[in-house]
This record gives C-alpha cells, sequence and structure tokens, in this order.
C-alpha cells in the first residue's frame, strides 16, 4: 500500500495495465476470479493470454460463463498450468458441466466466505470488478458482492477492474481504494443472460403454487424460474419481500408493479436483500444507487439463522430430478449456467425454521421434448443437492404434494401423483420393486388421471380457510379417518348399512380417481399436506347409460354450513365437462340432506321409489326455467 496518499492520489498510483497487473501474479498462487455476471472479463482474458507463463496456479471461483477458456487449458495442459478449483452445489449433469466436474468443491455457499477470511484457504490474488470510486474513495463491487468481498478483504493482492459499466449497488458491497493494490481501467459490457425461454408446464406449475404464497411473504427466487410464470403466480400478491441470492428481471417488474414493498419482512424492511444480479442491462440499470436495494455478502444472505428472522419466508427453488425418496438433484440449465449456482440447501432450511415459512421445490415432470421422466426411482449415479429429510413441497404440472412427515411409501406415492402420467407405470413397478410401496399396494384409476386444478376453489366459512379440491392418491389416509371420525346415521346415510372399519382397499376406491369416470371432490381444513378432511362428495360413472352414481358425508360439526352444496357444484362441473349426462343416488326417502343437494342443481330432478329407498335422477340437459 502506498504511505499516507490521499485515497485518489493512491488511485493514481495504482492504475497499470491489465498486462501489467497479471504479471504481478506468481507461479504456485491461488487466483480467485469474481463471480457471476461480475467477472472482471479483461482480466480473465489477459490471464488466459498469459498462462504459457505459469505453472500450477490454482483458479477459485464459481461456476463460471467461461468468457476465456480457462477450463480448456487446464484439460490441455493437463493441470500443470493452471487447476480450477469451483464451489457449486449443484448435480453436475449436462455435458458442458459435466466435463468440469472433478474442479468442483463441494460447500454451502453460506460457508465459503469463512474459507476465505480464515485463511484455512488463503486467497494469494484476486482480480475482481468493481465502480470508479466515489468522492470518498469507495467502489462498489456492484453485481457480484456474495463471495467475491470475502475474497478482496482476504486476498494477498488485490487487482481491480475498474468499469464505469458496473452498477453502484448500496450495502455492504463496497471495497476502497486504500484496499486494493492495483487498478485496471477497462469499460465493457457486463455479462448478461439471456431471458429464460417460457414453458407450459412453468405456467401450471406457478397456478398450483400461488395459494400456497400468501400476502406478506418474503421470497427467494431462483433463477432457474420461468419469468412469466413467477410474475402470474405472484401479481396479484401484495406486500410481498426480497431476501435472495439472485436479484433478477423478475423481481424487478413484480417491484414495478407494487407486489414488492418489503414492508412486512420483520428483517430489513423496506429494502430488498441480495448477494448479485444476473439478468439484463435493464436490471443493471434498476438497481444502481437504488436505496430500495441492499447487497450483502453470501454468509450473511446465505445464513440459515438470517433467512429464518424473515417472516412467512418463502424458498422457490428449481430442481433438475427427483426420486421418490424425496432426494434433489439441481444443476445449471443450459438456458441459465447459474440456476444451480445456489445456496438452495441453505435457503430451505432457513425459510422452514421462518414463522409461517415454506420451501416448495418446482420441476417440469419430464426432460428432453417428454421423453424422459425428472421423476425417477432412486438418484444414483447424480450428486443429491437437498437430502430427502430437508424437502417440504413439490410441484410439477401434475400437482403439489407435501412430503414433510411422510414414509417412504406415502413419499413414493406423493411422488407418482406428480409425475407424467406416461411414466407412472414404470415408477410404481420400480417402487414395488425398492420395496418402497407395498407388492399390494394400486393406484388404479389414479396412474393416468391427470390433476383438475379447474375444480380447486378456497373460501372462509365461519372464520376457517376450507380448501375444496379434487382428492389425489396421498388422501388415503385422512379420507379413513374421514370416516372414522362421522357417527352412525352418517356412516348409514353414507354406506347404507352400519360399519365400524374403513379398510384400505375400500378407502381406495375413494382416494384413486381418475377425475373422469370416478371423482372425489373433499373438502379440507388445516395447512396443506395435513389437512383434515372434513367434507366428501364422490361420482362413479355407469357406461351404459352414462349416468354418475352420486355420495356424500359431512363431518357432524360441519353439517348445515354449506358445504354439501359446494361439494354438489364440483362434481356437476366435473362431470358436465367429462361429458357424462347426468347423476343418479339412492337415498332413505326420509334423507332431506341428500334431496336438498339435489335440488340444489340447475337442472329438473326425478324421484322415485325402488325397494323403500328413494331414487334420485337428473340430467344435465334437463335445464330448469323461471
Amino acid at each position: 500500500m502506498a504511505g499516507n496518499l490521499y485515497w485518489a492520489d493512491n488511485y493514481v498510483q495504482k492504475r497499470c495495465t491489465a498486462e501489467d497487473a497479471i504479471g504481478h501474479i506468481r507461479p504456485g498462487q491461488r487466483v480467485f476470479i469474481g463471480s457471476s455476471c461480475g467477472e472482471p472479463q479483461h482480466l480473465v482474458k489477459t490471464l488466459a493470454e498469459a498462462t504459457a507463463w505459469f505453472t500450477d496456479l490454482e483458479i477459485v471461483r464459481l461456476m463460471s460463463l467461461e468468457t476465456a477458456p480457462l477450463s480448456l487449458i487446464a484439460n490441455r495442459t493437463r493441470g500443470q498450468r493452471l487447476n480450477i478449483r469451483s464451489f457449486y452445489t449443484g448435480s453436475a449433469k449436462s455435458s458442458h458441466l459435466a466435463e468440469q466436474a472433478r474442479f468442483l468443491t463441494p460447500l454451502n455457499l453460506s460457508a465459503v466466505p469463512r474459507l476465505f477470511k480464515s485463511r484455512r484457504m488463503p486467497i494469494h490474488v484476486a482480480l475482481i470488478q468493481a465502480t470508479p470510486p466515489d468522492d470518498f474513495g469507495w467502489m462498489s463491487l456492484g453485481v457480484s458482492v456474495d463471495i467475491t468481498l470475502a475474497a478482496a478483504s482476504s486476498a494477498d493482492l488485490v487487482i481491480v477492474q475498474v468499469n464505469p459499466e458496473m452498477p453502484r449497488v448500496l450495502g455492504r458491497s463496497f471495497i476502497h481504494v486504500n484496499d486494493v493494490h492495483l487498478v485496471v481501467e477497462k469499460h465493457e459490457p457486463l455479462l448478461t443472460l439471456p431471458a429464460v425461454p417460457e414453458s407450459e408446464a412453468a405456467d401450471t406449475i406457478a397456478q398450483l403454487i400461488a395459494r400456497l404464497i400468501e400476502d406478506g411473504s418474503t421470497l427467494q427466487i431462483s433463477p432457474g424460474t420461468a419469468p412469466q410464470a413467477t410474475l402470474m403466480t405472484l401479481s396479484d400478491k401484495s406486500d410481498l419481500g426480497i431476501h435472495t441470492q439472485f436479484m433478477t428481471n423478475e423481481i424487478m417488474h413484480l417491484f414495478a408493479r407494487g407486489v414488492i414493498t418489503n414492508r412486512r419482512k420483520g428483517l430489513n424492511n423496506r429494502k430488498m436483500v441480495a448477494s448479485s444480479a444476473i439478468g439484463s442491462p435493464s436490471l443493471y440499470e434498476f438497481i444502481n444507487d437504488n436505496p430500495a436495494i441492499e447487497f450483502h455478502p453470501s454468509d450473511v444472505v446465505n445464513a440459515p439463522a438470517v433467512i429464518a428472522a424473515h417472516n412467512k419466508m418463502v424458498s422457490l427453488s428449481v430442481a433438475m430430478a427427483m426420486d421418490l425418496t424425496g432426494q434433489v438433484a439441481a444443476d445449471a440449465l443450459e438456458f441459465n449456467n447459474f440456476s444451480g449456482v445456489t445456496g438452495m440447501l441453505d435457503f430451505i432450511r432457513g425459510a422452514f425454521q421462518s414463522e409461517g415459512g415454506r420451501s416448495i421445490i418446482m420441476l417440469p415432470a419430464t426432460a428432453e421434448s417428454g421423453e424422459k421422466s425428472r421423476i425417477v426411482p432412486m438418484l444414483s449415479d447424480t450428486a443429491v443437492v437437498v437430502p430427502r429429510a430437508d424437502v417440504h413441497y413439490v410441484a410439477t404440472e401434475f400437482g403439489v404434494v407435501n412430503l414433510f412427515g411422510k414414509s417412504f411409501q406415502e413419499r413414493a406415492m406423493a411422488m407418482i401423483s406428480i409425475a407424467h402420467p406416461d411414466f407412472r407405470d414404470e415408477l410404481l413397478h420400480q417402487a414395488k420393486r425398492l420395496n418402497l410401496i407395498g407388492a399390494e399396494r394400486t393406484v388404479k384409476g389414479s396412474l393416468h388421471g391427470v390433476y383438475p386444478l379447474r375444480l380447486e376453489e378456497t373460501l372462509e366459512i365461519e372464520g376457517q380457510t376450507i380448501t375444496i379440491r379434487p382428492a389425489k392418491p396421498v388422501d388415503e389416509r385422512r379420507i379413513q379417518e374421514h370416516f372414522y371420525t362421522l357417527d352412525k346415521d352418517d356412516i348409514v346415510s353414507r354406506f347404507f348399512h352400519e360399519k365400524t372399519s374403513f379398510v384400505t382397499d375400500d378407502v381406495g376406491a375413494v382416494s384413486q380417481v381418475d377425475y373422469i369416470e370416478n371423482l372425489t371432490i373433499l373438502a379440507v381444513v388445516g395447512e396443506f399436506g395435513f389437512g383434515k378432511v372434513v367434507g366428501i362428495g364422490e361420482y362413479l360413472l355407469d357406461p351404459s347409460c352414462n349416468l354418475a352414481e352420486v355420495a356424500f358425508s359431512v363431518s357432524g360439526t360441519w353439517q348445515g354450513k354449506g358445504l354439501g352444496k359446494r361439494l354438489m357444484k364440483k362434481l356437476f362441473e366435473g362431470a358436465r365437462d367429462n361429458g357424462i349426462a347426468g347423476f343418479t343416488a339412492y337415498t332413505a326417502p326420509d334423507n332431506q340432506g341428500m334431496i336438498s343437494l339435489f335440488n340444489s342443481l340447475p337442472v329438473h330432478v326425478f324421484t322415485a321409489m325402488e325397494d323403500g329407498m328413494a331414487a334420485l335422477s337428473c340430467r344435465f340437459d334437463d335445464i330448469k326455467t323461471n
């Protein structure tokens, strides 16, 4: 460092060319390269061109876009010129990443700064990029604070590329001129990422998870989430907050719409907090000197304890594949080289500890244009990023399940239920082979049924939230519990005889439906995945006449509150949409509840007596007229 010179004079003395700066690097040193879109491209290119003069350099970085072919040089020289150490939490399955798998150092991102600052992994040289200094000599690391700040503050030699294109970001993003050794001025565009392609699967997943995100939630949004899907899911919410690793274009758009206010975060209120930014030039302009945004290093942003301090923390993460036990593989996708370079596990664990928090893992059910299932029997040849015990909500375009607290059999049934129907037969077979599901288990029509999201509805009755929705295979135990709680008269009304046992085979017919010829609608209260079934309506088609027989049961404390009519309405909508001609039912002549349910339909109802029972029937084309 240059004595007690005024910082501006210091800055002038430290200026040099990239070639001169790289010339200060010595063989055998460990060189850190600024991460993500903050990579100092000019310095890295110069380093790559000078590798002939080096031996045994170790390059330390997060996974990179490879603007300079350092990996290629490492391969070509068999590590004699340089080796590469990448901190990465993904599963390295794409061909580009698989080639570099041996360079990866598995580590949660929250722990990397400690590795540098403790000198357990001493950084000899840090190549970073920053803004020009302000009036007080402070330079902002801009779009890349994450682990870059820790590397720069602990390096023996700090070489900074000063680039006017770098946005000045507030928070703990600054390094002073007096704390760097060499300055290379180079004006060049920052790295950007192309827009994530839209997909129908992502849009459907967004609709499915929408009700899991409450107003006032604090969000971590994975960059792998398709932008339109994110906007569609969140644009009707209010008072959302942001505490995330990556600031993205989607977050910028939600802030512009007024969806993100950060007023109810519980920590860093009124501030969006991140550690880096990846996106478009307009995103970089948005974060420049924006008082609503603060960047902090990864040991703060990714610290599970900090994450947990936020209100209703929701982690939205993208997976590459999952197995039937809930293990998660996550990786960079072809269109987004950074989607796997996240502290996914940090955020999943932090969100779980948050008051009202939850973690949601999203994955399209298939890959390779539908030819391959992303849900597999067991992850055996792929690095597991998220252990099964940490997984809670999982969403594909075929449904959402909650694996928390579930047995292997319940998990396998749940994962099969949200796999693509074309692969469910094989997954069921493999689950039995692996002894994850008993050999006697079946999933009947639900094996190929597609969950009808259109029939979902949420309402409030006497201050309690009720979800009206189609049944899923994972509801079997809850339906069983519902039947056991019915009083004797309600059991006789539902089953036409006294019944004290509701075995799995009986309940399976109710929960394992194909949503077309047999459909069950549930009324559920309580947390998603743990709710209590308080009402059931079901129909079963008689193909010979194209009429479906219906049956209902409502728990005693919920009778007389309109649940039966809600269930009948949903059954009517589902049956009509599926081309069924009408309904039939058999009930006791004095069962005014069932008769009233039929009369609530917008069609004429006919009643006949058969063997002492009232036979109710209606056809959907026989509309009532006023």
